[in-house]
């Protein structure tokens, strides 16, 4: 495993779109399923995500804030993000981190009914690269 700083990881993840978003779903369950980032990550570790309201991972977060990140790159690199989730539902903050490649889930945009965004602060970041050991 190699040795990052916060700011190298986070811009290796903004190279991340897709990742895997692992929740603690009802009955001792993990559930796991791919979501992208539009590669909105800021270097304070933070990851940014859209989805509906009414989804089984935003019914996970409500029970436990705690989700796992995993993303893969085409180079070989390997981040697993452990972290804390919260829900935003204000629309200010949305249109902060809007991409237009949304518009293909969310038709309205940022005025699509049940939206949220779903940001994960990273607790702990683990980091490996095919080439160093």
């Amino acid at each position: 495993m190699a040795t990052k700083t916060l700011r190298v990881l986070a811009k290796k993840m903004k190279d991340h779109d897709i990742c895997m978003m692992s929740t603690n779903g009802s009955r001792g369950v993990v559930n796991t399923r791919p979501m992208s980032n539009n590669r909105d990550v800021k270097y304070n570790g933070e990851s940014f995500f859209f989805s509906y309201m009414d989804t089984r991972k935003v019914k996970d977060i409500q029970r436990s804030a705690a989700v796992s990140l995993s993303f893969t790159g085409s180079s070989g690199s390997y981040i697993i993000v452990n972290g804390k989730a919260r829900l935003i539902k204000d629309k200010t903050t949305w249109e902060e981190h809007w991409d237009d490649s949304l518009n293909h889930w969310f038709k309205k945009g940022v005025d699509t009914p049940g939206i949220v965004l779903i940001a994960v602060k990273a607790i702990h970041i683990k980091y490996w690269d095919k080439d160093k050991e």
